[in-house]
């Protein structure tokens, strides 16, 4: 994959992690689309066919777990990986977020930017 960038949707309505993890996964050599809401990011899935999303729960216009199905719903946008990345630890919201097709759910306050770029690269098989 040395010839052709990773690109990574991220979706998160809160600007000041948008911006780190942007940062973050800029410096490791990703490029990066950002959606402040999940309608936007459902519209930029589509159009712009990320090889990965990083996905908030709690978003404007449309929530996580709504775009979520939406994604694994749609052919052009059901194969790609989606990590959820939320403050909801619940069980419950795990376990949703998982039965409706994400790869893994990640709680912010839990995880550095380094450990979830970690988490990408292991669900692209890049830098095993």
């Amino acid at each position: 994959m040395a010839d052709k960038k990773i690109k990574i949707l991220l979706i998160e309505d809160d600007s000041f992690l948008s911006g780190m993890y942007d940062t973050k996964l800029k410096l490791e050599g990703f490029d990066v689309i950002l959606a402040e809401d999940g309608a936007k990011g459902l519209e930029l899935a589509v159009s712009q066919g990320p090889d990965i999303i990083l996905l908030d729960i709690i978003l404007p216009k449309m929530d996580g777990f709504t775009a979520l199905k939406h994604l694994k719903d749609n052919p052009e946008t059901k194969k790609i990986p989606v990590i959820l990345m939320t403050n909801l630890g619940q069980k419950e919201d795990v376990e949703r977020g998982i039965a409706l097709g994400a790869q893994d759910y990640l709680v912010k306050a839990h995880f550095m930017p380094s450990e979830v770029v970690e988490k990408i690269r292991q669900y692209l098989g890049d830098g095993k």
